[in-house]
């Protein structure tokens, strides 16, 4: 089996969070479709994308490396390594259909609990990346920005991804979300805290403590504030797990999963993906 689908579907919330919730966003392409898929395999036709259908927000669980690695006999870094080169053509290709914001899973909080080598290599890994790649980022005006608690980061990584936010976020093209030391129940516990916070000012002022909870107050405390909910979630190397990851914000995303290990992840992989996606129909808990 190549492909293994799941989507996700709840009982509807009548909810008005402002840029939150999304449906397909009209959009452009911002390059021609022979020019981002020059060569697609037999079977695949980019012609058939929508770009008006074309997801405003896609989530990417990467998964993969280190099986990469084993079955070539190869260290777990090494399968990370190449995994930088699938990360390079996903945003190139997401940005070049006119997706507006991606959001990749570079690193959980409890990804620190694997072999100190792997550790501090993938933490070396992420800083010279992102300060080879931050100049090419800005020249295609993609914004980078972070997600997740970068205060436990070692300072030379933090200053990589300080001096991207810092170089590129006066940009008006895609943004780029690496989610680095996330995790989502850490992310949901500091929105509550905002909640509480925010609910005691209230009483000690003499008014309704309960004003302050609300959906809306509380995804401003998420770190994906000013971020749309994400419209499709795709994961790779065939596992069918959420790993922690934006809990609250994928309530009403479509999820896509393939087999496909994240280094062989391509453009055409991505566009499987969006096409897959365009057959969906996003229904959000209502009927038609």
């Amino acid at each position: 089996m190549s492909l293994r689908l799941l989507t996700c579907s709840s009982c509807d919330r009548k909810i008005n969070l402002g840029v939150r919730r999304t449906t397909e966003s009209a959009t452009s392409l911002n390059k021609p479709l022979d020019y981002i898929f020059p060569n697609p395999p037999e079977g695949l036709d980019p012609a058939l994308l929508d770009p008006a259908r074309v997801p405003q927000h896609v989530a990417v669980i990467m998964d993969g490396n280190g099986r990469w690695a084993k079955k070539r006999a190869l260290n777990r870094l090494r399968g990370h390594k190449a995994g930088i080169e699938a990360v390079r053509e996903t945003i190139r290709c997401a940005s070049d259909v006119g997706v507006r914001y991606l959001t990749i899973y570079s690193f959980s909080t409890e990804n620190w609990k694997r072999p100190e080598d792997e550790v501090v290599g993938l933490m070396d890994l992420f800083a010279k990346t992102m300060l080879a790649e931050v100049d090419g980022l800005h020249e295609e005006h993609v914004r980078v920005r972070t997600i997740g608690d970068l205060s436990a980061l070692p300072a030379e990584t933090r200053a990589a991804f300080d001096e991207a936010w810092e170089k590129t976020r006066g940009n008006t093209g895609m943004t780029l979300a690496v989610a680095v030391n996330y995790g989502s129940r850490q992310e949901i516990l500091h929105a509550v805290e905002g909640c509480v916070r925010r609910a005691l000012l209230e009483e000690a002022e003499g008014r309704d403590p309960l004003a302050a909870v609300s959906e809306e107050a509380f995804a401003r405390g998420l770190y994906t504030t000013g971020m749309p909910d994400p419209d499709l979630v795709i994961r790779t190397s065939g596992e069918m797990r959420i790993s922690n990851f934006l809990l609250w914000q994928i309530a009403y995303s479509e999820f896509y999963c393939t087999d496909v290990l994240w280094p062989d992840f391509d453009r055409y992989e991505f566009l499987r993906a969006l096409l897959d996606y365009q057959g969906r129909d996003r229904r959000f808990g209502a009927v038609k």
